[in-house]
């Protein structure tokens, strides 16, 4: 997903577009994750970037989105644009510890 997303509407107040563009990246992750998973992988894993435009875009994590569209519903910008990109990764293994009594 890669869309600038309007922030002001003229029938409606501000917050509910702000909850209208939180729903619909949250029903995208969804979607996304809800897809068969590529042989070998275990997770959806996502790459996002957040900016006032395309080209001041940031990278963020996925846990921050809700933050910055929070963020830029607080500083009354027109728009926004979000991308979100889903890519299969592994888990990585967590090495094991010896807790060995002394």
């Amino acid at each position: 997903m890669k869309k600038t997303f309007a922030l002001t509407h003229p029938k409606k107040a501000a917050a509910r577009v702000v909850e209208s563009i939180k729903h619909d990246v949250k029903k995208y992750i969804r979607r996304e994750r809800n897809k068969t998973l590529p042989a070998g992988t275990d997770f959806w894993d996502f790459d996002c970037k957040f900016g006032h435009t395309e080209q001041e875009a940031k990278v963020i994590h996925v846990k921050e989105i809700n933050k910055y569209i929070d963020e830029a519903e607080k500083l009354e910008l027109p728009s926004l644009y979000l991308e979100i990109l889903a890519k299969p990764a592994t888990r990585a293994s967590r090495p094991d510890f010896d807790f060995d009594e002394e």
